[in-house]
């Protein structure tokens, strides 16, 4: 390896050969921000930006209706063909969290978020595909062997890990504080790239046709056979390849949110929209739960680095990452707007120690009031 990596321990080296450090790409990168003619303002998008049309965010069907029980009817026979598998965002560094791996808190009853994830599957039978980091793999493969994978079937749980990077400082050097904290997950645009080395194919050869992704810490995005009936039914009927579960943003401006880019319909985050935008305007944005086509992963995607400022502490780090939601921009995207309160609410991540003490008797009701399969 080159000079540039000789402040790093053995043991980060072995961290970086294991775990699909893409070498290549992060010198292009670096030298990029070496350059300084990369900044934080390039991260905006430079076409034309749009409001989402009327009938681009479609309707919650109603669960009583005749049309929401042809749905859930639907999206039930799909889950218990083997057809739909969970994927499970967990390699988070979970630094508002206390840098702990989230996966692995208990959330209530000695459960953790990922026991969650695995019991929800378990209803249906279905598959999980987990994707771990180099941060969370080895504590997620033990807590797992612990608790016995909570009951959950390990040869339908399906791990695989994301790449890893290295953080820099702003001048472009190799980024170390109290001997480490250099290395980093560069975001869930690893996804489709990580899926590709082994475990799409394993998924698809079982008879996978759908994938369900979401955040470990978002125990209400269950596999909800409403939801993936609305997908299947948008796949086999209008050529849909993702569903894009977005809720009310309640005035927000962060978060990616629904628009057209040059006319086409796709998540832009909100620190891509041209200055000035007034992003409040856009009555949604997404939960970072999508529904895919399996078959429609397996290609190669553009998606674009963004240029991240970190804080370690006190000291600044620069990450370059990517982003799931992009891959809007090269599939056929719907957007679902799914609630966000009551009981029927699929969204409400659990970003700090606060957030959990404070809704854990909710979560708890929630996951006891999901319906039985039968």
């Amino acid at each position: 390896m080159d000079d540039y990596l000789d402040v790093l321990s053995s043991h980060e080296r072995q961290l970086l050969r294991r775990h699909h450090f893409e070498r290549q790409t992060f010198e292009r990168l670096r030298d990029k921000l070496r350059s300084g003619k990369w900044t934080i303002a390039d991260n905006r998008i430079r076409g034309e930006v749009e409001l989402p049309d009327e009938d681009d965010i479609e309707s919650f069907p109603d669960r009583d209706s005749e049309e929401g029980r042809e749905l859930s009817e639907r999206g039930r026979r799909a889950l218990e063909s083997g057809e739909v598998g969970a994927v499970v965002l967990n390699g988070g560094m979970a630094t508002r969290f206390g840098g702990v791996v989230k996966g692995c808190v208990d959330v209530f009853d000695g459960i953790s978020f990922l026991g969650l994830k695995l019991a929800d599957a378990a209803r249906f039978g279905a598959p999980v595909l987990l994707m771990n980091s180099f941060a969370t793999d080895e504590k997620t493969k033990g807590h797992l062997e612990e608790h016995r994978y909570f009951g959950f079937d390990p040869e339908e749980l399906i791990t695989f890990t994301q790449n890893v990077s290295l953080r820099l400082t702003p001048d472009g050097e190799v980024f170390r504080h109290d001997g480490g904290n250099t290395l980093y997950a560069p975001g869930h645009g690893d996804l489709a790239d990580a899926l590709r080395r082994g475990a799409l194919d394993e998924f698809r050869n079982r008879g996978g046709k759908y994938l369900m992704m979401s955040n470990v810490d978002n125990v209400l995005a269950s596999l909800d056979p409403l939801v993936v009936g609305s997908h299947v039914k948008a796949a086999e009927e209008r050529g849909v390849e993702m569903t894009v579960e977005s809720v009310d943003n309640q005035g927000s401006t962060t978060g990616g949110m629904p628009a057209r880019v040059d006319g086409k319909l796709q998540v832009v985050e909100a620190f891509r929209f041209p200055e000035g935008f007034d992003v409040s305007s856009i009555p949604v944005y997404n939960s970072n739960t999508f529904l895919f086509n399996a078959d429609a992963l397996d290609r190669d995607f553009d998606l674009t680095w963004f240029l991240v400022e970190k804080f370690v502490d006190d000291k600044k780090a620069i990450q370059f990452e990517r982003l799931a939601g992009q891959l809007s921009a090269f599939l056929d995207a719907r957007f679902l707007e799914v609630p966000r309160r009551g009981s029927q609410s699929r969204f409400l991540p659990i970003k700090r120690r606060s957030d959990l003490e404070e809704n854990r008797e909710f979560l708890r009701q929630a996951v006891e009031a999901v319906p039985e399969t039968s």
